[in-house]
């Protein structure tokens, strides 16, 4: 029998979401149900499980025992009706793009969201004749002006990577709903610990797990929670049948890592809350970009719709590109690598890295400066990543 979180606080349910003890053997950790497919009774019993008349597994790319525990836990955790768990984070984004978008429709989407995100609704899905604008989405009246008759899908990206803008999320669901669409929120960068998008007015919200849930670095991973059965049924049948899915396996290690979820952000929150202090106030700093900052200039908005500030804080370096290069290859304990959400330090030049394909007017536009320097802060010890960051910045 299932644990009742209704009610548990955020600790508890991040700890048991999901949890079905194995009812064969009394296994605490869920099995990892490494098949392809699954064998029936008899003739009668696998037509009703494929005709959805009685529950039960018939091949692994349309639902497994590990993934869905998976996709139960997230689902708790972002109070949705159902979550699909896929292969990486960007077949999360492109399924939820093929699912509402079409010939002749079109999009409106954050401009500082994940270079690939953008990328593939600008080279891929505009050969097939969807419309896209992306504009500053922190601004609602942007928003607002961007919105078609023929507008079926706003996507944001709050926190957006890698400007730290925020977006308002309530805000946008009534600006999307009043237009007959759909409000999709990419929560990467906060996890369900710190921001729950369903709970503010999304119809959908999607995660890389490969960063904070899984939170080790090992896998890549997506998953999609659906607000209602309606689109979650919608979204489902998309990747059954293009076959983004995510194997037992890969399942089974991120259910691990999200254990500790809750730990971890929060020893990267606090973290990345004294570490912003510290930047600040460095005369080698020319702004620093991070939501516990009464100086970010939605610190209002981080308070009121997050459960924290998060660990990701961007920042610019006196000196633009040669500025940052001296910072990135002199500090020692941050590892120069893209990505974020693992128990380690990473920094980045998201110019040169995660954003290089987009047009350089485009990523000034959104705020990507040349000089712009993103640290995902990690659990070491904060005094020492002070130290180094200090050491490296004495450089410039």
């Amino acid at each position: 029998m299932s644990l009742d979180l209704k009610g548990k606080g955020i600790n508890t349910r991040v700890t048991h979401a999901g949890e079905n003890p194995d009812s064969i053997h009394g296994s605490v950790a869920v099995p990892i149900y490494q098949t392809s497919t699954f064998k029936f009774r008899d003739a009668d019993h696998g037509a009703r499980c494929f005709n959805g008349d009685e529950k039960g597994y018939v091949y692994t790319r349309i639902g497994n025992p590990t993934i869905n525990t998976f996709e139960e836990a997230v689902t708790e955790l972002e109070h949705g009706f159902g979550g699909i768990a896929t292969a990486s984070g960007m077949a999360a984004v492109s399924s939820v793009y093929m699912t509402y978008l079409g010939a002749g429709l079109h999009m409106v989407g954050t401009d500082a969201v994940y270079g690939s995100s953008r990328m593939v609704m600008e080279e891929e899905f505009s050969r097939f004749d969807v419309d896209y604008s992306f504009v500053d989405t922190s601004d609602l009246d942007k928003v607002r002006q961007a919105m078609r008759p023929n507008t079926k899908l706003l996507y944001i990206e709050t926190p957006a990577n890698p400007t730290i803008k925020l977006t308002d999320i309530a805000a946008c669901a009534e600006i999307a709903h009043d237009h007959g669409a759909i409000l999709v929120v990419d929560n990467t960068f906060m996890s369900p610990v710190l921001q729950n998008p369903l709970e503010l007015g999304a119809d959908v919200v999607l995660h890389s797990i490969t960063k904070y849930i899984n939170g080790h670095t090992d896998v890549v991973g997506g998953v999609i929670i659906a607000k209602t059965e309606k689109d979650f049924a919608r979204i489902k049948g998309v990747i059954n049948s293009t076959g983004g899915t995510m194997d037992p396996h890969q399942s089974w290690l991120v259910l691990r890592g999200m254990r500790t979820l809750s730990l971890r952000v929060k020893r990267g929150e606090e973290n990345a809350q004294k570490l912003a202090e510290f930047l600040e106030s460095h005369p080698k700093i020319d702004w620093v970009r991070y939501p516990g900052l009464k100086s970010h200039p939605q610190h209002d908005l981080a308070t009121r719709q997050m459960n924290g500030y998060g660990s990701m804080i961007s920042f610019e370096v006196k000196g633009g590109v040669e500025g940052g290069k001296i910072v990135l290859n002199n500090v020692k304990i941050p590892q120069l690598a893209v990505s974020l959400g693992g128990y380690e330090s990473l920094i980045q030049h998201p110019a040169s890295m995660t954003h290089h394909n987009i047009p350089e007017a485009e990523r000034l536009e959104a705020g990507i400066t040349d000089g712009l320097v993103r640290i995902a802060v990690g659990t070491e010890d904060v005094e020492d990543l002070q130290a180094d960051l200090e050491q490296a910045l004495a450089l410039i």
